[in-house]
């Protein structure tokens, strides 16, 4: 059996131990990649690699775990093992990480006086039933126990949240009462004293997360830390993330990340690159972030990172693999042998067969829930994806003024299946006091309804829960609280859920009424088409969904993501071993009424870039 400890140093089995390491989220790779993309964390030069562990990627429904294919984070954990590689496991109940709600479980907002990352009861509750589950499965995995854990850490980035030190000492004593035997760290950005302070926990070792200037860094944390410790960037931010609506992709300058990373190798510091391969936001998981507005991240999670969101291996890859080796020796980087097959595919353009308009097949595909008011995404049982709310308008009337008082994140209203307006975020939240509520107008003026007891429909769309900051509490989607029309509370509510998972996107498959005719409201396009695909090997592909607005991307029945025309993501990654030799299938749902005859499987990833 091995050991991990942390004294002037860290000490494997009894030796010095530079820990070199590299972030890889399982739950943004296909499995069938994970070896491929920790061969390479290999090849570069690193010993050790992190991940983070999403709660509501493993417990999406309370009590209901996941833990098979793209969720199986021991067979991660196995092959990483298998390849000699140590790990850094960070499996606190919040993670940020740019996902869906920082990996907290949509259905805790349900809960009456629930509160998180802190010492409410009824949240320390889930926690410790979730952890009674995932922490068991982790244990055998420690170096103590044969495997090759090495870390844990307890909260994540709690400094620039809260500072109650119970919750914290809660989390480490439940994850010592389950038997985790490895040493702890905390992770938080060292520039304030308050912050870095405020994360720290007796007994664990304080780590920072920054993205340059490592030798100041350093420099300070170690002022706010016990002494003779070593020093750890957990989160050395070689590049950033994408949101929606950026003018371009977000990109680090290699000269200052080289001078960074030269820094730390060669002073015997220890590191961990986030993100050593970012990946990809498959499905509705992306997380937002809010300064001022919401911004949505986009469907890829590439990051600048040294091996590209498709396993590509990048210039900053192959710097930071030349200062190991100069710094570290040959025998510290071995070349490795890659064995997954992947090539890039160019398959062309693609015309669609069918179209499925949404509101003739709202009943096909969701029971409706009738509601006086209406009830939040949650409420309805929901946790990702849009949900609809219909109503009749009372004989002869008309909606002269409108308003939500609470309505999240995006929203569009329909006369019967006319749409009348789009608004999202700020337009729904700005008003008389800088928030809700908001009366819409399109134009100088505009009415809803015929006088006839007009249909009136919202849909409305979860663009992914904050994921950092004072709003994480604030994170209700959908529609939860009255609807104004004409000054006065509206009642009676149909509530449709459409979280298009797996299950509804096969009963519209099976049950759906699909025309050849476009329609101009939210629909699906369904795309049947044949491909020759690598033999013993996979065909990596982009997506161009040149001339579609926005809305989301089935292949095969995995939902690769969302996109829209405003970039800066131009093409949606479209991993190999999602297509098969033969007959595949793609479905588009398109809310905007912006479509084109085809989309196109192109080779190469797609941004804007000025």
């Amino acid at each position: 059996m091995g050991k991990c400890e942390i004294k002037e140093k860290f000490y494997v089995d009894g030796k010095p131990f530079q820990i070199i390491s590299g972030s890889i989220h399982y739950f943004r790779v296909v499995p069938e990649y994970w070896r491929d993309r920790l061969e390479k964390l290999k090849n570069m030069g690193c010993n050790t690699v992190e991940t983070y562990i999403p709660w509501n990627f493993h417990e999406p429904k309370k009590g209901e775990f996941r833990f098979d294919g793209i969720h199986d984070v021991c067979k991660f954990i196995e092959i990483a093992q298998e390849l000699n590689l140590y790990i850094i496991v960070r499996p606190s109940p919040y993670i940020c990480a740019e996902w869906e709600w920082g990996g907290l479980p949509s259905w805790l907002l349900v809960e009456q006086g629930m509160h998180i990352r802190c010492s409410c009861e009824p949240y320390l509750k889930h926690v410790r039933e979730y952890y009674e589950v995932l922490i068991p499965k982790l244990v055998p995995y420690q170096i103590d126990n044969g495997g090759k854990i090495i870390l844990m850490q307890v909260e994540n980035e709690y400094g620039y949240y809260g500072d109650d030190t119970n919750y914290l000492k809660f989390i480490a004593d439940l994850m010592r009462e389950l038997k985790i035997t490895v040493p702890f760290v905390t992770s938080d950005g060292p520039w304030f004293k308050n912050v870095f302070k405020a994360g720290q926990l007796e007994g664990v070792l304080p780590t920072g997360n920054f993205g340059s200037a490592c030798q100041w860094q350093f420099s300070n944390m170690k002022k706010m830390m016990p002494e003779n410790l070593p020093l750890m960037n957990m989160e050395f931010w070689a590049g950033w993330f994408d949101a929606w609506g950026n003018k371009k992709k977000s990109s680090s300058k290699l000269i200052i990340n080289k001078l960074d990373y030269d820094y730390v190798i060669k002073n015997g510091h220890n590191i961990n690159i986030y993100m050593f391969h970012g990946g990809t936001n498959f499905g509705f998981m992306n997380g937002s972030n809010y300064y001022g507005k919401l911004t949505a991240d986009t469907t890829s999670y590439d990051y600048d990172a040294p091996l590209s969101e498709d396993g590509q291996m990048t210039k900053k890859y192959h710097a930071f693999r030349k200062i190991i080796k100069t710094r570290l020796g040959d025998d510290a980087v071995p070349n490795i042998d890659f064995s997954t097959k992947i090539e890039h595919k160019n398959y062309g353009k693609i015309d669609w067969s069918e179209c499925a308009d949404l509101f003739e097949n709202i009943e096909r595909i969701s029971e409706p829930k009738k509601s006086v008011v209406p009830l939040s995404m949650e409420e309805a049982g929901q946790a990702t994806g849009y949900i609809m709310y219909r109503t009749k308008m009372n004989d002869d009337e008309c909606a002269n003024s409108l308003i939500f008082k609470k309505c999240a994140d995006r929203v569009q209203a329909f006369d019967d299946t006319k749409k009348i307006f789009t608004a999202c975020d700020k337009e729904i939240c700005s008003g008389q006091h800088g928030h809700w509520p908001l009366t819409f107008k399109e134009g100088k003026s505009w009415k809803i309804g015929s006088g006839e007891r007009a249909t009136l429909s919202f849909l409305v769309e979860n663009m992914g829960r904050v994921n950092f900051g004072h709003k994480l509490e604030e994170q209700k989607k959908g529609i939860y609280d009255e609807v104004l029309i004409n000054t006065h509370g509206h009642y009676n509510w149909e509530i449709f859920n459409l979280p298009l998972d797996e299950a509804q996107i096969d009963k519209l498959k099976e049950n759906g009424k699909w025309e050849r005719e476009p329609s101009k409201n939210p629909a699906f396009f369904k795309f049947d088409f044949d491909l020759q695909t690598p033999s013993g090997g996979y065909g990596d592909t982009f997506l161009d969904f040149s001339g579609w607005g926005k809305g989301c991307v089935w292949v095969n029945g995995f939902n690769i993501g969302r996109f829209w025309e405003i970039g800066p993501q131009l093409r949606l990654y479209v991993p190999g071993p999602l297509l098969h030799s033969g007959k595949n299938q793609i479905i588009i749902f398109e809310t905007e009424g912006k479509r084109s005859k085809t989309v196109s499987l192109c080779e190469k990833m797609k941004w804007k870039r000025k």
